[in-house]
């Protein structure tokens, strides 16, 4: 059944109907500019009972315009029963600790099992929906193999909110991953390469294009000279491992979220991560440096030593700023051990 929504038009409206509309819908219905275009293209908004189907049409101040926006549909996304580690929930969004080895969203080689189908089912039904269907709203992306904190919306309100935040690139996201080599603010091999550069405190500052690779489309690569996706990332080392030093473990914030940014940034700059099957290259830990149960520890990793352990954000709807933290998983805390004890630089 649909759920009318009366709005008036307000003093000095645009001139065409879908930017007053956008300009007059109450912020807690919800309705993006998309939805709203629509809206008027399925002949939902009337005005005096007369279907309003063109978004260019005129409107005047003190019109009544009717919206039947539709119950949310039902998702096509099948809910399944897998166990989710929920380290926040209230009515518009949800916090995850999502484990390496889960697919966000069902794609043509996952249909099942992603952190979609969980979240359906441990919601039960209670969405509210997102762009008119009952499903979570996606965001940001983690990979794969790379585990951490994703928050995810409930509603349209909180989806339009999150995303804004995400393109203004105003949320807050730290990653921690462990490298081969010690990234060295002072290294002119690493400062000499393009797109590096060195911000106060040691910070390393990877700037470039990203896109998909010219000829491998499964990977992304560094483009310049106005190619690709603008990204930027920033490391710091953390501790640095071996004698002599030989790996690292760096903290990487991200100013802008692209596919794989960390992992091909790192390995432009010569500091693949670990165990990462792409970017990571074929490159040994070396043993006199690290000792035989370090090696091993680094060789038998086998999964991209990536872990989203920060997440803030503004609350779209009440405002007050939130902030995660998840402690890295048993197998990137036990490569970290491995490496540790051979004493930490």
């Amino acid at each position: 059944m649909d759920t009318p929504l009366r709005i008036v038009i307000g003093e000095a409206p645009p001139p065409r109907l879908d930017k007053a509309l956008a300009r007059d819908v109450p912020e807690a219905a919800a309705l993006s500019r998309t939805r709203l275009a629509r809206l008027i293209a399925e002949g939902a908004v009337t005005r005096g009972g007369e279907v309003l189907s063109d978004p260019k049409g005129k409107v005047a101040e003190g019109d009544e315009i009717v919206i039947a926006v539709p119950q949310a549909e039902e998702s096509h996304i099948g809910p399944e029963d897998i166990p989710l580690e929920i380290v926040w929930e209230d009515a518009d969004l949800v916090v995850v600790n999502k484990p390496a080895g889960m697919v966000v969203h069902p794609a043509p080689g996952t249909p099942t099992g992603t952190l979609v189908n969980a979240l359906l089912h441990h919601f039960g039904g209670a969405l509210s929906g997102v762009g008119g269907v009952a499903r979570p709203g996606i965001v940001h992306r983690i990979d794969k193999d790379t585990s951490g904190l994703l928050v995810v919306a409930k509603s349209d309100r909180a989806h339009h909110g999150l995303a804004a935040q995400f393109e203004a690139h105003s949320a807050e996201r730290a990653y921690l991953a462990v490298v081969y080599g010690v990234p060295d603010a002072g290294d002119p091999r690493l400062v000499g390469t393009r797109g590096v550069s060195v911000e106060p405190g040691g910070v390393i500052r990877i700037q470039s294009g990203l896109a998909r690779h010219r000829t491998d489309r499964q990977r992304q690569a560094v483009y310049f000279d106005g190619q690709g996706r603008h990204a930027v990332t920033r490391a710091r080392v953390l501790e640095s491992f071996g004698t002599p030093p030989a790996m690292a473990l760096v903290e990487c914030r991200l100013e802008t979220g692209r596919t794989h940014q960390i992992r091909v940034h790192m390995a432009h700059a010569g500091h693949g991560l670990v165990g990462d099957p792409v970017y990571g290259g074929r490159r040994k830990p070396p043993l006199k440096a690290l000792g035989p149960q370090a090696t091993e520890a680094v060789s038998g990793f086998t999964r991209q030593a990536l872990h989203a352990a920060e997440l803030g954000f503004a609350h779209p709807v009440t405002g007050a700023h939130l902030r995660f933290e998840a402690p890295l998983p048993e197998d990137m805390a036990a490569l970290l051990g491995a490496l540790r004890d051979i004493g930490a630089i």
